[in-house]
């Protein structure tokens, strides 16, 4: 169980999250949505420690949350210069003897005899996801992962993501498009104003076009009518 209960995070002067709270348990897939900005990212960074919290706790199975519970995967991958994607991924492998390699390169099929400063983004995107699997870590926290994949690799990952659902863990994910959330995630988390306004599951997905999406589009195309004439 991941326990997030009343957590605060600032940037400078600016509150991103202000009491935020979540409960997240294992064998489930969580989605955040929110507009750029909602605190997405924050809060990801915030369970990894990366940013800190002003008020509140994070713990994991009753305790505080380490890295060493974490999978973290970025919106945007980066990794040492002039090292080989095998390279990297030995690096996994030296503290995790059991990633199998060959077998995770089998099926997103990178070069990994290259250097990585000549993978495209989508590339870099699936050697990072394979890193992330291959520390086989309870809490997977994944930023955009779907974001620069092909309709194949996006394809695999939902698999692999409802597998490792399967065998247990934690997975919050975000997204800006909402059918990457609505076909994976057991609830999904609307954040607006610096916290949670409303949970979906899935028999409510529906409602999330109506009720958030179309709302504030409309409003806002009303507006362009008035500026374009």
């Amino acid at each position: 169980m991941l326990n997030i209960s009343g957590i605060t995070v600032t940037y400078d002067t600016h509150e991103v999250l202000k009491d935020f709270s979540l409960r997240a348990e294992e064998g489930k897939v969580y989605g955040l949505m929110g507009l750029n900005g909602s605190g997405k990212t924050t809060l990801l960074k915030a369970i990894c420690g990366v940013v800190p919290l002003e008020a509140g706790s994070i713990q994991f199975q009753n305790r505080e949350i380490t890295l060493k519970d974490i999978g973290y995967l970025e919106t945007a991958n980066n990794f040492y210069s002039k090292i080989t994607g095998s390279e990297f991924l030995n690096i996994i492998k030296w503290k995790h003897p059991d990633f199998d390699i060959e077998k995770w390169n089998s099926i997103f099929e990178l070069p990994l005899n290259d250097l990585i400063e000549t993978y495209s983004s989508g590339m870099r995107k699936k050697l990072a996801a394979m890193g992330i699997f291959g520390l086989e870590r309870p809490l997977l926290l994944l930023d955009e992962p779907f974001n620069n994949l092909d309709l194949e690799t996006n394809t695999i990952l939902y698999n692999v993501l409802n597998l490792l659902k399967k065998s247990g863990r934690i997975i919050i994910l975000t997204s800006h498009i909402l059918e990457t959330l609505t076909g994976i995630c057991d609830e999904i988390h609307y954040l607006n104003d610096k916290k949670i306004e409303r949970i979906f599951f899935p028999d409510d997905y529906e409602e999330i076009q109506k009720s958030i999406i179309d709302k504030k589009l409309q409003s806002k195309i009303e507006t362009v009518k008035q500026i374009i004439k």
